[in-house]
């Protein structure tokens, strides 16, 4: 019998021996510890509970060292085991019993054939393609030599620790496979979080370990096959079977599952159906029945199942989704527990030992980092990404645990071997990802079709030049809601008279210059394009790797791309697209490189409002992003809390060239239908966000003949020094707050000053001079409160029915003329001060005013990029 069949004969012999159960449970005094054959659950749930918690604790601390969920598994299990708290006393024998186990270990290896589909899965033919040559080159020689120096490693293991009993050709066979084997499932998280998925290395690397793995995988079912049959001839009927088992999955099995989700329509979709999924879940167990059957471990069957499932159209993807929580969460933490609770620590007690664990972690390291690094070197690669490779070739982890407890079942590993070669996979786990940053840091990384060089100011900066005509744009589409934002700023930048070209968008820079910001009735030809950069956060479960793996294809079919796309078609502008799957904290640091890359002008972030109750609708007449702060809501999205800002304010501080935030309010009730107007107000106070708000919109306005506008320029009239609460920090720039990352006033000199006055009267005085009365109106405004002022305008300029509006404000958190912090925590008094705090850093006290006092308007918040030095 297989082992799979062994262990559910274990647990029907455990039930049927059962006596009467207890009807009173806890209420009669019964124990849960206690190990009741008739009612196994309570033991079950226990251990589960146990085991799972003490895994998420430990992850919590190793992922902040950017160490694999695996090693966090197995550390727990260790000290669940003999090692550690199996010292308590009586506390194995209550929580682990031996009675209880045949059912755990039955739950672990169910979800181990469910991982290894998932693994099945995660292996794409496509992957091998990409630098096929260096790739085949590296996995050859990550196999051969390994597999050479750990067979002649395991002849001083077996003399030393391994009894007669073992067959001597089957224990070294099994630690050859366990030294040559690369865990990749593992390493695909590793490059996944380290971003090197879209890097020559990493493709290169990927490629190798799938090569690695399928090898690998076939030698350890050769091995257990080997060690499974009783004689020759029928480990050779047992090889036969497999082989033809192969064959009828990769084929017939394989066209008939193809032709079956194509006819449900489950392929066309992307997503498999219920009926889909059954059919799925019947082909994956009764494929590991067979392969347990004929004398071959359970899981490969999984893996061959998983092996066969079409990748087009995000079909893996989906049905990776429909499973990988139950089994990450809930079952492989029982097996690698299961594996630290086999592990005793306890026995590795004399320096022969010790030895010998350095001496496997030493020749599992060097033949995998020496082998795969200097083949890499001799393929064309420099030092340092040869060494990275390397190091990425010898990670171990999750799937050298599972050969390492194949081999304990099989009887090849007795308990202090399986524990010197646990030790080592954990060693050689933890130092995959260090290894790989040192070698490879990103600063050297070089990205597949990313341009080396880009294109820079005469300063050396991407940064803002007051006057220059924008015409590449970068917007960030990370969420569907989005979506109604970006195209409401996107018909902004729409001319009738400028068919889209990306060979146009980017002139020269003499013709940059020639092109400075006009009234004129007939606007000039400036070709506009925009790229939309689509943002997947990244997660640590294999949906989330294979998203990173299939970028390319996910690019051409993630509707939120095709809807833009098709907006920009509609609109005459040239939209391109690229889409990049990284971890949340990650996004500003995605964007900033997009736009570095792109040789973006400016960076649009749209801000998705928020979902408002139906009073709250009626009652302010819209709805933003903060109404979730000042009013009640019936639910709660990502960008309807204040949490979301401080990511806000993360781009505003990485991004190496302009940002607009655009606050959509939405159409309000009133909006007429079919009006083409689109009316804009500029509420100006000075300083360079605001010098680039007001260049900005008469760009939009020379451009677009459907957009009339009002400019007001508010000053104070007094209380123009700045003391107490309205004083300026004292340090310019970007700094680390607490909450996160933000900008701040800067201690202006009176020279600083006297430039920034004298760069807004030269502005205003240039472009007020040109302008026509009938699209755009120059006013100046004197206030004691600009504030209160600037609210007051704007509510009235929102009062005209029929039209929407919206309010071009700059962030003025950086070399702004003057606070206003005192007049805004005034005006928003009773709301609390960490909400004023929050609103100010997002959106500076000009946008913060406007949204607590409830305006309608939409809002478009400019920061002016800070050229280097």
């Amino acid at each position: 019998m297989g082992i799979l069949s062994n262990q559910v004969a274990d647990v029907s012999r455990a039930l049927a021996a059962r006596a009467a159960a207890e009807q009173g449970g806890i209420i009669s005094g019964s124990n849960p510890t206690h190990y009741n054959a008739s009612d196994p659950i309570q033991l079950w749930v226990i251990q589960v509970v146990i085991i799972i918690s003490m895994t998420q604790f430990l992850s919590l601390f190793l992922r902040r060292i950017r160490q694999p969920r695996v090693i966090a598994e197995v550390i727990g299990g260790v000290l669940l085991g003999p090692s550690v708290m199996g010292r308590i006393p009586n506390f194995s024998r209550r929580i682990f019993p031996p009675a209880g186990m045949p059912l755990l270990t039955l739950t672990a290896t169910i979800g181990l054939v469910l991982f290894l589909f998932l693994v099945g899965l995660e292996i794409d033919v496509r992957i091998i393609r990409k630098n096929a040559r260096a790739a085949s080159f590296i996995s050859i020689a990550g196999l051969a030599v390994p597999l050479g120096l750990g067979a002649a490693l395991g002849v001083g293991v077996y003399r030393e620790f391994t009894d007669p009993s073992v067959n001597f050709g089957y224990f070294l066979l099994f630690v050859a496979v366990a030294i040559g084997i690369t865990a990749f499932p593992v390493l695909c998280r590793i490059l996944t979080e380290l971003q090197l998925l879209d890097t020559t290395v990493g493709t290169v690397t990927l490629a190798a370990g799938v090569g690695n793995d399928v090898v690998g995988w076939v030698l350890l079912a050769l091995t257990v096959a080997l060690v499974n049959a009783s004689n020759g001839l029928t480990a050779l009927y047992v090889l036969l079977a497999s082989a033809g088992y192969v064959i009828f999955l990769l084929y017939p099995v394989r066209w008939a599952y193809m032709w079956l989700a194509r006819r449900t329509g489950s392929l066309e979709q992307g997503s498999p159906t219920t009926s889909m999924m059954t059919v799925t879940l019947l082909m994956v167990f009764g494929s590991a029945f067979f392969t347990d059957i004929i004398g071959v471990h359970a899981i490969f069957g999984g893996f061959l199942a998983g092996v066969i499932i079409p990748h087009e159209n995000g079909y893996a993807i989906a049905m990776v989704e429909k499973l990988e929580d139950l089994v990450s969460i809930l079952f492989l933490p029982i097996y690698f527990a299961l594996s630290g609770l086999r592990t005793n620590l306890g026995l590795l007690d004399n320096g022969v030992t010790w030895g010998y664990i350095i001496i496997i972690c030493l020749v599992a390291f060097a033949s995998k980092f020496i082998a795969c690094g200097a083949t890499a070197y001799l393929c064309g690669f420099n030092w340092r990404e040869a060494g990275a490779i390397g190091s990425l070739m010898s990670c171990k982890g999750l799937v050298e645990l599972i050969v390492l407890n194949i081999g304990l079942s099989a009887g090849i590993l007795d308990s202090r071997t399986f524990s010197m070669f646990v030790l080592h996979a954990i060693i050689l786990t933890v130092m995959t990802t260090p290894l790989t940053i040192m070698f490879y840091p990103p600063k050297h990384r070089v990205h597949e079709g990313r341009s080396k060089s880009t294109k820079k100011d005469p300063e050396g900066s991407t940064g803002h030049h007051e006057g220059e005509i924008k015409t590449k744009f970068s917007i960030v589409l990370d969420k569907f809601e989005q979506l109604s934002a970006a195209m409401t700023f996107t018909q902004l930048l729409q001319s009738p008279s400028a068919p889209p070209s990306y060979e146009s968008s980017v002139g020269s820079e003499k013709e940059m210059e020639a092109n400075i910001p006009s009234l004129s009735p007939e606007p000039r030809s400036v070709h506009v394009a925009v790229d939309a950069l689509r943002l997947i956060e990244l997660s640590n479960r294999t949906s989330g790797v294979m998203k990173s793996q299939e970028a390319d294809s996910l690019l051409h079919n993630d509707p939120i791309v095709s809807v833009f796309r098709t907006f920009g078609h509609l609109s005459r502008l040239a939209v391109g697209a690229a889409l990049s799957v990284v971890e949340h904290a990650e996004f500003p640091e995605a964007i900033a490189n997009h736009a570095t890359e792109s040789g973006s002008q400016m960076i649009i972030v749209p801000w998705a409002r928020g979902a408002t109750s139906t009073e709250d609708t009626e009652a302010i007449g819209a709805r933003n992003p903060f109404d979730g702060v000042f009013h009640k809501t019936t639910t709660q999205d990502q960008t309807s809390s204040v949490v979301y800002s401080e990511l806000i304010r993360k781009i505003f501080v990485q991004a190496p060239t302009d940002v607009a935030l655009f606050v959509d309010r939405g159409l309000s009730p009133n909006t007429s239908v079919g009006v083409a107007e689109q009316r804009l107000f500029l509420p100006f106070i000075g300083g360079p966000d605001d010098r680039l708000a007001l260049s900005f919109l008469i760009q939009l306005l020379s451009r677009n003949p459907n957009i009339k506008a009002t400019i007001v320029w508010v000053r104070k009239t007094e209380g123009t020094t700045q003391t107490g609460a309205e004083a300026p920090a004292a340090n310019a720039g970007a700094i680390q707050t607490m909450a996160a990352a933000d900008t701040v006033y800067g201690n202006h000199t009176t020279e600083t000053r006297m430039i920034s006055e004298t760069a807004d009267n030269l502005l205003w005085d240039r472009l007020s001079a040109s302008a026509p009365s009938s699209r755009v109106t120059f006013l100046k405004k004197d206030a004691p409160k600009p504030l209160h002022a600037i609210c007051e305008l704007v509510d009235a300029e929102s009062a005209v029915a029929g039209r929407p509006l919206i309010v071009f404000v700059g962030r003025s958190r950086r070399m702004a003329v003057e606070s206003h912090a005192s007049e805004l925590a005034n005006l928003v008094s009773g709301r609390g001060t960490q909400i004023v705090s929050a609103l100010s850093k997002t959106l500076g006290d000009v946008g913060a005013a406007l949204v607590a006092s409830g305006t309608s308007a939409s809002l478009l918040v400019t920061q002016a990029a800070t050229v280097a030095s």
